[in-house]
């Protein structure tokens, strides 16, 4: 997989979780631990993409 695809796979998967997290926070009662666990892997996603970007 060439660095232009990975990093496009990285983004779509970014956006997957955002959108998790999204529907997770609208529900009535949101399970805080799956969020917490949501937004740690969108925040190492960011992350590999900005090193990725970088480089």
């Amino acid at each position: 997989m060439g660095q232009d695809a990975r990093m496009d796979a990285l983004r779509s998967r970014h956006a997957e979780i955002d959108q998790l997290v999204e529907t997770e926070e609208a529900r009535p009662a949101p399970d805080d631990l799956l969020l917490a666990r949501l937004k740690r892997q969108k925040l190492r996603l960011k992350d590999e993409l900005a090193t990725m970007e970088t480089h």
